[in-house]
């Protein structure tokens, strides 16, 4: 009943200072804060420390004091587009967030005046979550999970996490390529998706974790589909893997 009680009571009580329609949100592990990321082009983060409920909550670098239900704790404007996604890491030390300007972006709550931001070349991404405490992957229209490490002070592009094996077709000869459209009548050099995913990544979500560190996530797509993928055996697959 608390938790039913405590949800409405956030989904209905905070509306200021946010002018714009609310697109993604995720709960600090503690469950005393949440992430925000809107339509206005900015991430913040708010107080839902409920008195009357629970007891009180730990004082960290995002709350240094116990704050009032719907206080806005913090704010980033980083972002030149859409935020699509925000996640907290398994700590809660870190936040994330995606927008639609292609940027993935990161802060730690103990320097909150320097974001991490890196501007990628891919599509717009839509979702995030973490590995561990220096990875995060992210997914969107580009219809593959990628891979962004936190390497000193700076966010990098880490990996496509998506490595499909060559197709046996790849090397046909002109003969056997010749009598195949032949056969069939058409050709099959129009274009061609070659990720798991036909369409693009909605959302991303740990399935198997240990101690802070996933062992496993999926993805949903646009195009119906659920994948599992496996962090060891992406790890052991591809060579450019840093974890």
């Amino acid at each position: 009943k608390q938790w039913y009680q405590r949800r409405v009571a956030i989904t209905a009580g905070i509306k200021k200072p946010i002018r714009s329609t609310i697109l993604c949100c995720d709960w600090h592990p503690n469950n005393y804060i949440i992430a925000i990321g809107s339509c206005d082009f900015k991430c913040r983060v708010f107080s839902s420390a409920l008195k009357e409920l629970e007891d009180k909550p730990e004082v960290s670098g995002w709350m240094s004091k116990l704050s009032k239900f719907g206080t806005l704790l913090a704010e980033f404007d980083t972002s030149e587009g859409w935020v699509h996604g925000v996640k907290f890491s398994p700590s809660g030390d870190k936040l994330a967030w995606v927008s639609h300007d292609s940027s993935v972006n990161v802060v730690d709550m103990n320097s909150q005046e320097k974001v991490f931001r890196c501007l990628t070349k891919s599509l717009p991404l839509t979702t995030a979550i973490w590995l561990n405490e220096t990875s995060v992957v992210c997914g969107g229209h580009d219809n593959y999970p990628l891979l962004y490490n936190i390497e000193g002070d700076k966010l990098a592009h880490g990996v496509r996490l998506d490595i499909n094996e060559k197709k046996a077709g790849a090397g046909m000869s002109a003969m056997a390529r010749f009598k195949k459209l032949d056969d069939l009548g058409t050709d099959d050099k129009g274009t061609t998706v070659t990720t798991t995913h036909l369409n693009a990544i909605s959302e991303l979500r740990v399935t198997k974790s240990d101690e802070g560190k996933v062992k496993q996530f999926s993805s949903a797509g646009m195009d119906g589909k659920i994948v599992f993928w496996d962090v060891g055996v992406l790890a052991s697959t591809i060579t450019e893997l840093k974890i």
